[in-house]
């Protein structure tokens, strides 16, 4: 945007979307306003002032910059605006959430003039999102007597800016709307083809219910009859907002059913109600919180017991629910944020306490999580200058300590890089911890939304605390399209110059690496003992514990290196048994789901806790596909236990990996990668010299409950199957449904075969080339009878490849290979029955650039089955993706179907599949 005549011909192409102006966050545009505004005679006066006040984005875009600066020299006389009075012009101010605002107000308060001195104070006294040149201007003032700066920090060491807040309501008068029965993915609030968009928030809105014109008219009826209500968004008999952390999800409920946050920032709401009969997936309720709403677990359908306490099943061996009590849409409810209970009228439903929790009362009072990580470091900061205890205005931490009771591997984490917890205490599950973080992932599709995060809560450099920040390029890899070329440039250019180590360097000074990103971060996360936040589910790496987290929380991390969370508890999974020859891991990684299950009543005790799996003897390369499935066992997190010498090797095959990043030209200024490689080649030598062994669990820890895996079981490839035509519509798109290959009797149709994601390794593309091999050799010739797809996780998968001659067999095999010098500019729509040789990254697993052909049955190594998300339904055909290991896939586009037992074993005979073996070492300290 060059100019005001640009914006004036955006405004008009936007209507015919149905959409307001953009708002505004560049400079050039901003000034070119103020200059109109100046003009009392312009013609576009009038419309640029409504501009100035009510279009432009908070925090350090360089409009904010422009528009702080003007209000400043309204404050002091040197500019009039009739219609900006010095007093508005505060009010202004004080909606700019930091950064140049911030500035403005310190220079003001600080300033000659007594009146605005205390004028800008007031102001001053309601902010948080100060940095530290903020906090070392107002330190020295302090020093220097200044009599404002002194009654400032007296001020923010009593936290004022939290506690002079309106109280949360006492009772929340909600109105219920069903957004789907069974588990609800965030797909559907926020589809990952609509990924371009999502920093546009009111354009990204539409997208709302998957474009569902009518189910959004429906929502907006709903609304309009119950003016003085809050819709709860629902989904009855499942689980809401599974498959990702998704901060677009939870923007567009909040746009569509929330609070505004401010009259001067368009298209920014907060204070969304979302509710699942099985709660919310543990990533998305972080991101609930992010914008101060309340997440509730229903709990309104009940597994039905017999006298006995057996759970009571139909004949398909399914529990049987009863519904406690309706949410059918339209219902009125009442949330009582006093005695925590959730009423229909005077009838009492269900205790909340669990999402009205102190530390989240205290995020829906300030508005979000933000404000009150900012406010704590606000208040530590002026109390350490005034020299006094921290008043306790915020709730204690809950700090949980069980005399006697050992630690699980969490536990041991939380307490290595706990801060701000009381010293010497051991901390256990339950606590809540504020955590350093070592390493923070950012996604490309969400990697906008977190820039457009760090520029409202005014942070300009990563925080030294972190080891290494990565930003990626995966998400939009497969298609160089116009949208890609808008947005990825300028994101990769943001996150360069804020610090992180990038995929794509701004002015092309190496090979843009397109890796997908939790490779990357499985690579970069070099100890055991480390924290990782990653903007994206399936961060959950096989060393250390890592979190995925929504584009807010990313970048809260990234600025403060802090994260704050409850210790989870654990489920110990260990093995037994031995692993039959054509097994591949993957079927152990659907196996442990479908043991669980059944040994816990179809009961998931792996939801929301962290999956402590004691793998021993895979490195970190292979463990990654245990540990990245956790993700859809709904697992908050998990830890690879393993023996040292493995622990070695993966840090080895890490440290060589980060080399070779460097070798490529991509450590940042401070050198962070080369830091990476030092702390690799420490743990390394800590291990070796039994200064500090692989990090275990004590013998005596508590577990929330614990699962052994028979290998002796698996006797079959293993397939999780979305059930689309299940006559129970709760049970479909699940991934707790495991099938046997047997299952589908060598019939299946199969339209296309999908290898790639995150969830493959080296391994799965040799043996993909060992296949053809074989094949070939067995009959004669390959024949695809179904389009195979294949995605390499990562460049250096490719280029080890080519090095060691497998590359060559799949290229010989192949009808396309991917060219960097070339890229696909266009999302491919049609697939022949040949394969293809995509460009590192998602491709389709991520759906957000190519999809399979509408109403496709899709076999894929992928993590995703959600309806929509890699193939779309037709009007006569739905849509279905069933995910297996890469054998199976193989197999199923050279026949077009699944293949028999038979045919299978054949296929991948030879072949060394997985050296898995149950570890014969003690993996806890005794």
């Amino acid at each position: 945007m060059n100019t005001y005549k640009d914006y004036l011909q955006q405004i008009e192409d936007r209507k015919e979307q149905g959409l307001h102006p953009q708002p505004i966050d560049g400079a050039e545009l901003l000034s070119e306003i103020i200059s109109q505004i100046k003009d009392v005679k312009n013609e576009f006066r009038e419309q640029s002032l409504n501009f100035f006040i009510y279009n432009v984005l908070p925090g350090t875009t360089s409009a904010a910059v422009v528009k702080a600066k003007f209000l400043k020299e309204i404050i002091l006389g040197q500019e009039a605006v009739k219609e900006i009075t010095p007093a508005f012009a505060f009010e202004q101010l004080s909606h700019m959430k930091g950064g140049p605002s911030v500035e403005v107000l310190l220079d003001l308060a600080l300033g000659n003039d007594a009146q605005i001195a205390q004028d800008a104070a007031k102001v001053l006294k309601t902010q948080v999102f100060l940095y530290e040149a903020d906090t070392e201007k107002l330190e020295k003032a302090f020093n220097d007597g200044n009599a404002i700066a002194k009654e400032l920090i007296e001020s923010y060491a009593q936290a004022e800016f939290f506690t002079k807040l309106p109280d949360v309501e006492e009772e929340i008068e909600i109105v219920t709307f069903v957004a789907g029965v069974g588990d609800i993915s965030t797909d559907l609030l926020s589809p990952g083809a609509d990924a371009h968009s999502r920093s546009d928030r009111e354009l990204h809105g539409q997208c709302m219910f998957e474009h569902n014109k009518d189910m959004q008219n429906d929502l907006l009826a709903l609304k309009e009859q119950h003016t003085d209500k809050r819709v709860m968004l629902i989904a009855d008999k499942g689980t809401m907002g599974v498959g990702s952390s998704r901060m677009s999800g939870v923007n567009n409920v909040a746009l569509w059913t929330g609070v505004p946050f401010s009259p001067y920032v368009p298209f920014i709401n907060y204070a969304p109600v979302i509710a699942g009969t099985n709660g919310i997936a543990p990533i998305f309720l972080t991101t609930v919180g992010v914008t101060g709403g309340i997440g509730i677990d229903l709990k309104n359908w009940v597994k039905q017991k017999d006298a006995d306490g057996n759970t009571i099943v139909d004949e398909d061996g399914e529990a049987i629910l009863k519904e406690e009590y309706s949410v059918a849409t339209g219902t009125v409810l009442t949330i009582n944020t006093k005695t925590k209970k959730l009423y229909n009228g005077d009838k009492e439903l269900k205790d909340i306490s669990t999402a009205l929790t102190p530390p989240k009362m205290e995020f829906i009072k300030a508005g979000g999580s933000y404000a009150v990580v900012f406010g704590k470091k606000l208040q530590t900061f002026a109390c350490k200058v005034l020299n006094i205890d921290v008043p306790q205005v915020y709730a204690t931490a809950k700090e949980v300590s069980i005399e006697g009771q050992g630690l699980t591997a969490v536990e041991k984490i939380f307490n290595k890089n706990a801060v701000g917890s009381t010293p010497g205490k051991t901390l256990h599950a339950g606590s809540n911890v504020r955590v350093e973080v070592n390493i923070v992932g950012s996604q490309d599709t969400t990697g906008l939304m977190t820039s457009q995060e760090l520029e409202m809560m005014a942070a300009t450099v990563i925080s030294p605390i972190v080891d290494c920040g990565y930003q990626s390029g995966c998400h939009t890899a497969s298609v160089w399209d116009d949208k890609s070329k808008a947005n990825i440039p300028r994101l990769m250019k943001f996150m360069n110059d804020f610090g992180l180590v990038t995929a794509r360097h701004p002015e092309g000074k190496y090979h843009a690496m397109t890796d997908v990103i939790h490779k990357v971060l499985n690579d970069i996360a070099v100890d055991d003992w480390d924290v990782i936040i990653g903007g994206d589910s399936h961060t959950r790496m096989a060393k250390g514990v890592a979190f995925g987290a929504d584009s807010g929380t990313v970048a809260l991390a990234l600025a403060t290196g802090e994260a704050t969370m409850p210790i989870p508890e654990s489920v110990k999974v260990t093995f037994k048994g031995e692993m039959k020859s054509y097994m591949d891991f993957r079927d152990v990684v659907h196996a442990t789901q479908e043991q669980m299950l059944d040994q816990f009543e179809g009961e998931n005790v792996f939801q929301g806790k962290i999956i402590e799996v004691h793998i021993g003897t895979l490195t970190s390369d292979q463990a990654f596909t245990f540990t990245d499935w956790t993700a859809e066992m709904k697992a908050k997190a998990s830890i690879c236990i393993s023996e040292d010498d493995t622990l070695i090797e993966s840090l080895e095959i890490s440290r060589d990996r980060i080399q070779i990043m460097i070798d490529k030209g991509m450590d940042n200024p401070k050198q962070d990668l080369k830091g990476l490689v030092d702390k690799a080649n420490n743990r390394i030598t800590e291990i070796k010299t039994g200064v500090k062994s692989a990090l275990k669990p004590d013998g005596d820890a508590k577990y929330y409950a614990e699962v052994v895996i028979d290998l002796d079981k698996i006797v079959e490839p293993m397939i999780a199957d979305p059930d689309v035509n299940n006559e129970d519509v709760s049970k479909r798109y699940t991934h707790d449904n495991i099938r046997p290959l047997s299952y589908y009797g060598g019939t299946k149709k199969v339209d296309l075969g999908f290898v790639g994601s995150c969830m493959i390794h080296k391994g799965d593309m040799q043996i993909l080339a060992q296949m053809l091999k074989n094949i070939e050799r067995q009959q004669g010739k390959v024949v695809f009878n179904a389009p195979l797809v294949v995605a390499p996780p990562t460049y250096n998968i490719v280029d080890e490849l080519k090095a060691e001659g497998d590359w060559d067999v799949l290229v010989k095999y192949s009808g396309f290979e991917f060219d960097d010098n070339a890229p696909k500019g266009l999302a491919r729509t049609k697939y022949e029955n040949m394969l293809y040789l995509e460009r590192p990254g998602c491709n389709l697993c991520m759906g957000n650039q190519e999809k399979a052909e509408p109403g496709d049955t899709v076999m894929a190594t992928s993590t995703r089955l959600f309806q929509g998300r890699v193939v779309r339904d037709t009007d006569g055909k739905k849509g279905e993706s069933l995910l297996s290991s890469t054998p199976v896939v193989v197999l199923s586009t050279i026949l077009g179907r699944t293949p028999t037992m038979e045919e299978y074993e054949a296929a991948v005979e030879g072949i060394v599949l997985t050296k898995f073996k149950p570890s014969t070492k003690n993996l806890v300290v005794a």
